[in-house]
């Protein structure tokens, strides 16, 4: 029989009244009367009024009057949840093995279509193989939740993982079985052991036929010694395993009868017993540091980080501070978001130890601490290592300027360049004396490449010149410049023209060392500024068989002169579209960049001269036309496919007085002065 509404007619009024009376009552007021949702007691099957069912003694717990919820002790360690981070130099197979721990944990249905390296969800991630962003995910392995974050393995993405480290108990460090350690792996090692953490040596790819993994583990044991590791540290557990195949084991001796049967489970057991729980301090206030930013359409501003003490729920009050205790804003958290698999589930409360997203804050961005009211003390910050490259970002100016993108002007690009700054620690922003231009500090031509990129999809048309490093000066007064330290594993027969090329670029070599399978491995320490625009003669050296890892090292003494390119470069000295005709005479002078029907300009380079000097050149020349028969055929025109630059091979190739110009659907190079008068001037008081 249904109960009357308190209006007669409506059949739930009853017991709307019933719920709003107990949203009203505290926690046990009344006899039997759960704490919701929230109660960690087992009285899970509440009546559609919401009181529960009794239960009798021996079949599970009830709330009764003014008895504490049960939960567990104040200031305990979490022993069902494990934070961790894994590290690894670029191409080592990280987002692989996420990969894997997500299918073997159940993250995703049996039927489910799942991409590979599913955690690469950005494009530019996805079309270059590699992460470029640090992104936290979680799997549930046998009740306890493992936040696992996948970091950059390029060392100019370094500043990521430096953050991430600071929000994780433990770290996995991947090393290629083949390769062995490599310059970001004794960086991303060395900023894991400062910090105390006890590093996980997983030795992935064992399947490859090169594979020679314990000289690798010998290796790797080096390098922690070299790193100063203590005693804890350096008796570091190892895996082998394939993260593409999905297995790991403690011994190699495991799989000489085959892998079938094998899995993660090592790894996931290892995780749990050797990564510390993280510590619940929950009698202080809320606090919480930042470590990334990103921006959701109805979100706002996100910001991901690990709570260090206190508990945080949906609508609470808090504040931002800044790394100097500066109040940023007061607000609420509007939305707390936990991350299970891929996906990012909202929760009502969470607490210290776990790693949550936070929306609410308008202004607060990476590095600064998110809190309860009545905390006036900010959390540390970890220093981040300062960039040694810029480039200066100009507004477009050419003569096809506006034809392809939508944001033109200087106000828009320093919107964007700020937001930038805000999100990326590592990116320093500064307004030249030049209005409509600003200087991008980064660490290396690849993370100014992939903001330029991001940029350039984004509508954005910009003017980039030639990257250039930044230099210091002692309290001597000596001038300091940044040196790389450059690992590079080339074919024997090849080995010799390396060291000449890079002798010429003022480099120092320091090691040489077979590497296994007829490859020698030499270690350099040269200045960045002589390894700028090197990659690509670098692979033309080596036939494309040879491979070039840097990593910053220190600063050192000025090198002095660094030869740059020995070309000069064919300058358009009209606008229009270019001619077959006119491209087919002038394939003598050297390999063209542009095609017929190409627009151009006067002051746009559109291919290299085969001498040292700059010739301008008309590209819009046509064969001129007469009403005589000729007895003979004509000649036939035949060009060569021109050479097509990517981005970064562009601001490699340019020198100081030439600009990149970056469009959504093109990318030109040109004469930073387009008129021919104004470059000879310029040249002339050069000279003087």
């Amino acid at each position: 029989m249904r109960r009357p509404g308190p209006s007669g007619d409506d059949p739930r009024g009853y017991h709307r009244r019933r719920r709003s009376v107990r949203r009203r009552l505290p926690v046990g007021s009344v006899p039997g009367l759960c704490a919701g949702r929230l109660c960690p007691c087992r009285c899970r099957d509440r009546r559609r009024g919401g009181l529960p069912r009794r239960r009798s003694a021996g079949r599970g717990l009830s709330c009764r009057p003014g008895q504490r919820r049960p939960g567990p002790e104040r200031n305990s360690r979490m022993t069902t949840l494990r934070n961790i981070a894994i590290i690894a130099h670029v191409d080592h197979g990280k987002t692989t093995l996420v990969d894997a721990l997500l299918r073997q944990s159940g993250a995703f249905r049996d039927n489910q279509r799942v991409e590979e390296r599913a955690m690469d969800s950005n494009d530019l991630e996805k079309e270059r193989g590699i992460t470029i962003l640090a992104k936290c995910t979680s799997v549930d392995w046998q009740g306890v939740r493992i936040n696992i974050v996948d970091t950059p393995g390029h060392a100019d993405f370094g500043g990521e993982v430096e953050r991430i480290l600071s929000m994780v108990d433990g770290v996995l460090l991947l090393v290629d079985a083949a390769e062995g350690p490599l310059p970001q792996t004794k960086f991303v090692l060395g900023k894991a052991l400062a910090l105390g953490l006890r590093p996980i040596v997983v030795i992935n790819k064992v399947d490859r036929p090169d594979a020679r993994a314990y000289e690798v583990h010998d290796e790797i044991f080096d390098l922690f010694a070299n790193l100063g590791a203590n005693e804890d540290q350096l008796d570091f557990p190892t895996l082998y395993a394939s993260g593409r195949s999905g297995w790991a084991v403690t011994e190699l001796e495991e799989i000489e009868g085959g892998t079938e049967g094998k899995t993660l489970q090592p790894l996931f057991q290892l995780i749990h017993d050797h990564v510390p729980a993280p510590e619940r301090v929950l009698d202080a206030p809320f606090t919480m540091l930042a470590t990334t930013l990103e921006y959701d359409p109805y979100l706002g501003r996100v910001l991901t980080g690990r709570i260090m003490t206190g508990r945080a729920r949906v609508n609470m009050p808090i504040k931002a501070l800044s790394h100097d205790g500066k109040l940023l804003e007061q607000g609420r958290a509007s939305k707390l978001l936990s991350f299970r698999g891929l996906a990012r589930v909202p929760v009502e409360e969470v607490e210290a130890g776990d790693i949550i997203a936070l929306a609410g804050i308008t202004k607060a961005t990476v590095a600064d601490t998110l809190c309860a009211i009545e905390v006036e003390t900010p959390l540390a910050a970890l220093p981040i290592d300062p960039p040694t490259l810029a480039m200066t970002f100009s507004v477009n100016d050419s003569p096809l300027a506006g034809l392809e993108g939508d944001k033109l002007t200087s106000r828009v690009i320093a919107a964007r360049l700020a937001r930038e700054s805000e999100g990326n620690v590592a990116i320093r922003i500064r307004e030249t004396e030049d209005k409509d231009a600003f200087e991008v500090a980064g660490r290396g031509e690849l993370q100014l490449g992939v903001l330029i990129e991001v940029m350039r999809r984004e509508g954005f048309e910009l003017s980039i010149s030639r990257p250039r490093v930044l230099f210091q000066t002692d309290e001597n007064g000596q001038r300091l410049e940044p040196i790389e330290e450059v690992v590079v594993d080339v074919d024997e027969e090849f080995s010799g023209v390396v060291v000449e090329k890079m002798a010429l670029r003022k480099a120092e070599m320091t090691e040489m060392k077979p590497s296994g399978g007829g490859k020698t491995r030499l270690v350099f320490l040269a200045p960045s500024r002589g390894l700028i625009g090197y990659h690509g003669e670098f692979l033309t050296d080596t036939r494309g068989t040879g491979i070039m890892n840097r990593l910053f090292h220190s600063y050192g003494p000025y090198r002095g002169t660094i030869e740059g390119r020995r070309e000069g470069v064919l300058i358009a000295n009209g606008t229009g579209d270019a001619v077959a005709y006119a491209l087919f005479n002038l394939q003598d002078r050297g390999p063209m960049f542009i095609e017929p029907g190409t627009k151009v300009y006067e002051g746009m380079i559109v291919g290299e001269h085969n001498r040292g000097n700059d010739l301008d050149v008309n590209v819009l020349k046509g064969k001129q036309l007469t009403n005589i028969r000729a007895a003979g055929k004509d000649e036939a025109i035949r060009l060569v496919p021109p050479v097509r630059m990517s981005l970064e091979q562009a601001l490699a190739y340019i020198q100081d007085d030439e600009l990149v110009e970056v469009t959504p659907k093109s990318i030109r190079l040109r004469k930073r002065w387009l008129d021919p008068n104004e470059r000879k001037r310029r040249s002339r008081s050069a000279a003087a």
